[in-house]
């Protein structure tokens, strides 16, 4: 029965990303931004201005955010043929070598057993892949919308009744003697997720400004942008960065020739391996050590079930749920990051 109800919760999960994955995102970020709403409740303010002041802070970056993509993604757009000019030759080699083996397998397959490889090998047409149109984008704007409305309402409700939320759920889900303790794991969970994700936020933040530093000395052009996107990526760790080091091979191939081309990508392929080595052990600390193959395996459901929602809930929701546990000590200061060694 266990196993039947996991499985039809997941596919339950699925079927509902439409509005869970919002819904689920909006909770994280109310989580991390915790502290803001306990500072306007320490000062006797209305909980209203911190619900309001948190959602309309989230809106603002998340805009600056798509902002901040946008040049991107056209200028990756407008240098495709470059790219596509540079690499061709590599990947004309590769296709030689492939071909090569193919061959080499046929006759050895041929020799060992000719009357099975008698039959001729049908080559199969690759289907081109047709580009968005504006019809397509206005299709899918109200879905778009109707997942930021159910963020947004999501998030400021949260934040402006989180703790009628915890008393409730404490009220229901515990005994008359468990209540204020389970009410205090509540928002010890709180504390330590919002802890971690300020301390993980600052040392992105770094990574960023000196990989757009580094790129800037190299010669990538929007090398400020290219920075921003590393700070952004390197919240999904080890994808992220994965990913984001494949995008500078590509910028490199665009912009440079010859060994330079592969600077970008291993210039922060060097600075990803001392952040994740060294600078945020030392920032964050051990004692809040969480199985990087857990991590991994979070990170990897999140994706496959929500998509990039998914992976960005995942780590968070993963810390709040093992804090509640109390698997992992409560501490004054966050201490550990999960996965961010490289």
């Amino acid at each position: 029965m266990i196993v039947v109800g996991t499985i039809s919760l997941i596919v339950a999960m699925n079927l509902g990303e439409d509005i869970l994955a919002p819904l689920t995102l909006a909770l994280v970020t109310g989580v991390v931004l915790s502290p803001l709403a306990d500072f306007w409740e320490r000062h006797g303010y209305s909980a209203v201005w911190g619900a309001l002041i948190g959602l309309v802070a989230t809106l603002v970056l998340i805009g600056a955010l798509i902002l901040a993509f946008h040049p991107i993604i056209a200028q990756l757009v407008s240098q495709a043929p470059k790219v596509w000019a540079d690499m061709k030759e590599v990947v004309e080699g590769f296709r030689g070598l492939l071909r090569g083996l193919s061959e080499v397998t046929d006759s050895v397959a041929a020799a060992v057993a000719p009357e099975a490889n008698a039959a001729p090998v049908t080559q199969v047409a690759e289907d081109s892949v047709a580009l968005p149109t504006v019809t397509d984008a206005l299709m899918i704007a109200p879905a778009i919308l109707s997942q930021v409305l159910i963020f947004a309402g999501a998030l400021f409700f949260f934040l402006l009744t989180r703790s009628e939320i915890y008393d409730w759920v404490s009220l229901r889900l515990s005994d008359r003697g468990g209540r204020a303790e389970l009410a205090h794991r509540l928002r010890r969970a709180d504390r330590n997720v919002s802890r971690y994700f300020s301390t993980i936020t600052l040392i992105n933040a770094g990574l960023g400004a000196i990989t757009a530093g580094v790129l800037q000395v190299i010669g990538v052009s929007d090398a400020m942008i290219w920075g921003v996107i590393a700070f952004i990526v390197n919240f999904v760790v080890y994808l992220g960065p994965a990913v984001y080091v494949v995008t500078l091979l590509f910028v490199g191939v665009a912009q440079f020739d010859g060994a330079l081309s592969l600077a970008p990508a291993a210039s922060f392929l060097v600075l990803n391996t001392l952040e994740g080595q060294f600078v945020t052990p030392a920032l964050v600390g051990r004692h809040m050590s969480v199985n990087p193959l857990l991590v991994f395996l979070s990170l990897i459901f999140g994706l496959w079930l929500w998509g990039p929602i998914g992976g960005i809930v995942a780590i968070p929701l993963l810390l709040w749920v093992l804090v509640l546990n109390d698997v992992i000590a409560d501490r004054s200061v966050p201490d550990t990051v999960p996965g961010e060694t490289t």
